[in-house]
C-alpha cells in the first residue's frame, strides 16, 4: 500500500498544487506576461523592419547594379566611338604624313637634280675654261717658238693682213 500511495497523490496535494499554479499564473500574468509579450512584439517588429530594410537594400542594389550596367554599356559605346575616332585620326595623320613625305622627297629629288645640273654646267664651264687657258698657253708657246726670228714674224703679219683685205 505504500507503493500505491506514492503513485496516486492525495486530493489535498492536488488542491494545493492547483492553488499554487493559479497564484503563479496570476503573478506571471500580472507582472511577467506583458513585458515578455511586449519584448516578443518588439523583437518581431524589429525583425520585420530589418527584413523590410534588407528587401529595400536588395531592391536598391538591383537598381544600382542596373544603373552600373547601363553606365558600363554607355562607357563601352563611348570607348568604342573614341577608339574608332582615334584610329581614323591616326590613319588620316599617317596618310597626311605619307603625302607630305612624298612631296618633300619629290622636292628633294628635284633640288638634287637641279644642283647636279648646276654642278655639271659649272664643271663643264671650268673644263672649257681650263681647255681654253691650256690652248692659249700651248698656242703662245708654239707661236713664240715659231716666231723667234724676225722673218717668221713678218710672214705671219703679212698673212694676216692679206686675210683681212680679202674679207
Amino acid at each position: 500500500m505504500i507503493a500505491a500511495n506514492l503513485l496516486s497523490p492525495g486530493v489535498g496535494l492536488i488542491v494545493y498544487q492547483a492553488i499554487g499554479f493559479l497564484i503563479l499564473l496570476f503573478v506571471l500574468g500580472k507582472f511577467a506576461w506583458k513585458p515578455i509579450l511586449g519584448a516578443l512584439k518588439e523583437r518581431e517588429d524589429s525583425i520585420e523592419s530589418a527584413l523590410l530594410s534588407a528587401e529595400q537594400a536588395k531592391n536598391e542594389m538591383q537598381a544600382l547594379q542596373a544603373d552600373n550596367e547601363k553606365l558600363l554599356a554607355e562607357a563601352r559605346v563611348e570607348r568604342d566611338s573614341i577608339l574608332k575616332e582615334a584610329i581614323a585620326t591616326a590613319t588620316s595623320i599617317k596618310e597626311s604624313a605619307k603625302e607630305e613625305t612624298s612631296k618633300i622627297t619629290a622636292r628633294m629629288i628635284e633640288d638634287a637634280k637641279a644642283a647636279i645640273e648646276i654642278e655639271k654646267k659649272a664643271a663643264l664651264t671650268d673644263v672649257k675654261n681650263k681647255v681654253a687657258v691650256l690652248s692659249l698657253e700651248i698656242t703662245e708657246k708654239l707661236l713664240r717658238k715659231q716666231l723667234e726670228d724676225q722673218k717668221a714674224q713678218k710672214e705671219l703679219i703679212d698673212g694676216f693682213v692679206k686675210d683681212l683685205n680679202l674679207n
